[in-house]
C-alpha cells in the first residue's frame, strides 16, 4: 500500500502564494495521472488541476494562468504553485496519485487547508 502525504499550505493574504506538495510513501514505478481537488466548505468537492502521464495539464477554469501543477515521476511527487491567491481558493486540498500496475487505482493525501485572507 502507498501512503501519500502532503505538505504546504497555510494562511496567506490575497495576492499571494503557496505552494502545496504531495509525495508518495514508495516509488510508483506505473505512475498515471496526478492531480490536486479542494473542497470548500458547504461546496462539493472539485478539481483544480491534472497532470497526465503523457505531460498535457488541465486546470479549472477558476485557476487558469494562477496555478501551476507539476509533477516528478522519479520521485512519485506531484507539486501546486498557487498565484495571486484569492478569498475564493480558500478550501482544502487534496492530491492523488495513480497507480497503473497491476490495475488501476488512486491514492490520496490527508488534505491540507489553504486560507486566504482579503
Amino acid at each position: 500500500q502507498v501512503q501519500v502525504v502532503q505538505s504546504g499550505g497555510g494562511l496567506v493574504q490575497a495576492g499571494g502564494s503557496l505552494r502545496l506538495s504531495c509525495a508518495a510513501s514508495r516509488s510508483i514505478p506505473s505512475i498515471g495521472d496526478v492531480g490536486w481537488y479542494r473542497q470548500a466548505p458547504g461546496k462539493q468537492r472539485e478539481l483544480v488541476a491534472i497532470a497526465r502521464t503523457d505531460s498535457r495539464t488541465n486546470y479549472a477554469d477558476s485557476v487558469k494562468d494562477r496555478f501551476i501543477i507539476s509533477r516528478d515521476n522519479v520521485k512519485s511527487m506531484v507539486s501546486l504553485q498557487m498565484n495571486s491567491l484569492k478569498p475564493e481558493d480558500t478550501a482544502v486540498y487534496y492530491c492523488y496519485l495513480e497507480e497503473r500496475i497491476p490495475f488501476l487505482r488512486a491514492y490520496w493525501g490527508q488534505g491540507t487547508q489553504v486560507t486566504v485572507s482579503s
